[in-house]
């Protein structure tokens, strides 16, 4: 059991995409509100996956589902409540600009609604409407790194911190390709560090972060692929082996409704794989000092 000094603690969590956030009801909300009827069982089945390709097909599905403001702050609001539960007071949301304009909407419009549905969420003294980070989530294998170079020096020309996954479904390459030609400061995911000795020590001596998310990992197949096994358990996990060598670790859901997780449940995880409680309490303070927005006391929830 997870001990209360780390349960009951103020936590950080800065790998959690909004879209990944929909519980099952929230999804038969939106589909009722577009005219669509689909039962919670069924999105439980559709939330269910064998592969990261059906991961993928299934987040594109959710988001079809997001049309209007409305939506955006719909989902918004259930996130902050989830959250506040759990004891998470700052959170780094990413939200998926790309499908919006795939969808020919306006994000302007929907930064608006989201902005304005977390606020009563928020304590005053660390509102935040800041955007403080550009990252590129998705198949890291579709593109190579280097055509990437070009919208992350924008990002930066912009005073924007970069981010992307890499090491999820790639291998340890695409993390140090990250690191190297696009400036990463934090990696979304980074599980293939295990299979190369010299860039975990590369990660450790230079402090960049790995945004771990174990449950996600066991859900889309990624550990399963990086170990070359066909099934991955979570006592599979290399997360415990990334912390003691040094590297920083964020801990966090990514998808949290579509893995069938909480914040909590990833600190139980930890705490099952061995962490013991001052290391437990190590890593949730480790959530604090690499957020980007840190210096300044702010929040984006």
């Amino acid at each position: 059991m997870l001990p209360e000094s780390v349960a009951s603690l103020p936590k950080a969590e800065l790998h959690l995409h909004l879209e990944g956030s929909i519980q099952p009801g929230t999804v038969c909300a939106l589909t009722a509100r577009h005219g669509v009827t689909v039962t919670g069982d069924e999105v439980r089945r559709r939330y269910a996956y064998q592969n990261f390709s059906e991961f993928l097909e299934t987040f594109k599905w959710v988001t079809s589902l997001l049309r209007d403001p409305r939506d955006y702050a719909l989902i918004t609001h259930d996130l902050a409540e989830q959250l506040l539960s759990q004891r998470v007071m700052y959170a780094e949301v990413t939200i998926s600009i790309g499908v919006m304009l795939l969808r020919k909407q306006r994000p302007e419009s929907n930064f608006e609604a989201i902005l304005a549905a977390a606020e009563p969420e928020a304590a005053k003294q660390c509102a935040s409407k800041s955007i403080v980070a550009f990252g590129i989530g998705g198949d890291e294998l579709s593109v190579p790194t280097k055509e990437l170079r070009p919208v992350y020096e924008q990002a930066a020309a912009l005073g924007l911190h970069r981010l992307i996954h890499a090491g999820e479904i790639g291998g340890p390459e695409k993390i140090r390709e990250a690191v190297e030609l696009l400036g990463a400061e934090r990696i979304g995911h980074g599980i293939a560090a295990i299979n190369d000795p010299a860039l975990m020590d590369l990660l450790a001596d230079r402090r960049i972060p790995l945004e771990i998310c174990p449950q996600s990992n066991i859900r889309t197949g990624a550990l399963a692929l990086q170990l070359r096994r066909v099934v991955a358990r979570i006592e599979d996990h290399p997360l415990l082996a990334l912390f003691r060598h040094g590297i920083p670790i964020v801990l966090s859901t990514d998808d949290p409704a579509m893995f069938h997780t909480t914040l909590l449940n990833e600190y139980e995880h930890a705490h099952q794989l061995g962490m013991t409680e001052n290391e437990l309490l190590r890593l949730a303070q480790m959530s604090f000092d690499f957020a980007f927005e840190r210096k300044n006391s702010r929040t984006a929830v």
